[in-house]
């Protein structure tokens, strides 16, 4: 009987439940690496959403992430502002960067207008709004304090004026006793791959990994591995590293998994 492939993907078990079920009925063995946590800037989160949609009046709310979500409507929930929010959201064309994120949306009440039919990234949140005639309109972006300038500036150059809303910080996952496990085959050379999945999964990805061994042999082992990353914005982070990787065609947990399964079944 052929050696099963270990593969591991950076997400917590909670968000990697799909990559895990198509790992497995692949005979492939999953490995899940939560890489960073979210640091919430606390209740004024909300407030500081309903303030600016009063005020700012936006045509277009977009949801680039699940995580903005729950993390938005969570803390709305726990202060009472729930309706409100819910209220404040449906009152604008409500755009989501993927499936995920759209659903985390519909669970929460709040209907999707618009999505990216393919391209499950920043540009195709451009390719949307410039296509359904966005120009001249208000957008309002709820995310993290460490993303990129880049759709903001995509928007702007689509015509439209674009209002960013920092709900949370991002640091690497502090409690690393769960690597482990991936700690001790990485170093015996039996991990045959890691999809990547944000930018800020491979930063935190290379300060949890780089606190034990030095960065030339993390790039040696890692070179000797297959590498994927989801979208072309985590591939040029690992390439900044000096990884070499492939991106996947599809920017979804299923396309980076088909691509990795593909490398693999070459081997």
């Amino acid at each position: 009987m052929v050696e099963s492939k270990t593969v591991a993907i950076t997400r917590s078990p909670d968000d990697a439940g799909e990559f895990v079920n198509l790992a497995k009925s692949h005979n492939i063995r999953p490995i899940t690496l939560p890489t960073i946590e979210l640091v919430s800037r606390g209740q004024k989160i909300v407030e500081e959403f309903l303030d600016s949609v009063r005020s700012y009046k936006p045509d277009y709310s977009v949801f680039m992430s699940s995580k903005a979500v729950k993390l938005l409507f969570d803390t709305a929930r726990e202060s009472s502002k729930l309706a409100e929010l819910q209220l404040a959201v449906a009152n604008t064309f409500v755009v989501a960067v993927g499936p995920k994120t759209g659903d985390a949306l519909e669970k929460e009440g709040v209907r999707v207008n618009g999505m990216p039919e393919s391209i499950f990234s920043s540009v195709g949140v451009g390719e949307l709004l410039a296509n359904i005639g966005a120009a001249g309109k208000k957008a309002i972006i709820p995310l993290s304090g460490a993303s990129t300038p880049f759709l903001k500036e995509l928007l702007n150059k689509v015509g439209m004026d674009v209002m960013e809303l920092h709900l949370y910080d991002v640091c690497a996952f502090r409690d690393t006793t769960v690597w482990n496990e991936f700690r001790g085959l990485f170093s015996q050379q039996r991990v045959d791959g890691i999809v990547f999945t944000s930018v800020s999964s491979v930063r935190g990805f290379f300060e949890i990994m780089s606190r034990d061994r030095q960065k030339p042999h993390l790039l040696d082992l890692l070179s000797k591995i297959h590498i994927v990353a989801i979208g072309p914005f985590t591939s040029n982070e690992l390439e900044k590293l000096g990884v070499k990787n492939t991106v996947s065609q599809v920017h979804t947990v299923a396309g980076s998994f088909d691509a990795m399964n593909l490398m693999l079944s070459r081997v």
